[in-house]
């Protein structure tokens, strides 16, 4: 079995997969825990293992780790639960054999995150053609992939929470609402409440969908748009702009790039 991480600036998710389910890896648990680059070793393994017995998995049976992190401060706790509770040297995604062996067009290859790297290897393992990937995180971004699976270069907007709190943040009057979508499709609210869901949300679809727009011109072929991470399916209520929602998207790039790095 494999243990996949990514370390994201918001949340640790953390992934169990069967490499040797019929008809090709599957998921068999998966939990996440806030981004806290102080939480050691140690704290890590009491909460995991404690889930671990929960959902029935020994943990003997781990023979893989793989991590991926946007979160330098982080990786060294986790390394250490690798090796004090697991007995494994974890991979780390974009190093030694778990290179991401993509071409990375941009100037400057090393400063693409690992999430977006992998997500680019897992959205070509599995679609044709040029890609648009929509991660949803603590900011959002917008990556291109060409038909050659060569990362093209990308966007990176404010995340919708992050706008969210900016903007309660920084007024006096204005209350914390929750995300999610308005219940009407006007976009003149009547109260202070929904004025804001509406700025937020309606905005940041026209957003989104204008970039979209911009990029698929740009690249001057049809790209199909994949949309992963929290807020995906939210979003895929009230646009049509996504071809393909998959919320695994970035732990299905570890599970590939892990099974590359077993057969060097």
């Amino acid at each position: 079995m494999l243990l996949a991480i990514d370390a994201g600036n918001t949340n640790v998710v953390f992934a169990v997969y069967d490499m040797g389910a019929e008809g090709g890896r599957a998921i068999k648990a998966r939990w996440r825990i806030a981004t806290d680059p102080r939480r050691t070793g140690d704290e890590y393994a009491v909460w995991l293992m404690q889930l671990l017995e929960i959902r029935g998995i020994d943990r003997k049976r781990i023979d893989q780790i793989i991590v991926s992190t946007v979160v330098p401060r982080a990786l060294h706790n986790i390394e250490v639960l690798a090796r004090s509770y697991f007995g494994l040297e974890p991979l780390i995604a974009g190093e030694g054999k778990a290179d991401y062996a993509i071409d990375i067009d941009v100037p400057n290859p090393k400063s693409l995150g690992a999430d977006r790297a992998v997500n680019a290897i897992a959205a070509h393992a599995q679609h044709a053609g040029d890609l648009i990937i929509i991660d949803f995180g603590t900011a959002t971004t917008f990556d291109v992939i060409d038909f050659n699976g060569a990362y093209k270069g990308g966007i990176i907007a404010p995340g919708i929470n992050l706008s969210l709190d900016a903007l309660v943040g920084n007024t006096a009057k204005l209350p914390r609402i929750a995300i999610e979508v308005p219940e009407s499709e006007s976009v003149i609210g009547t109260t202070t409440e929904t004025q804001m869901l509406i700025g937020v949300f309606w905005g940041y679809v026209a957003m989104m969908e204008g970039l979209i727009s911009r990029m698929r011109e740009e690249i001057g072929r049809p790209a199909k748009v994949i949309a992963t991470g929290g807020l995906a399916v939210l979003f895929d209520e009230a646009t049509d702009i996504f071809d393909v929602v998959d919320p695994d998207l970035t732990l299905d790039g570890l599970a590939l790039l892990a099974e590359r790095a077993a057969t060097k």
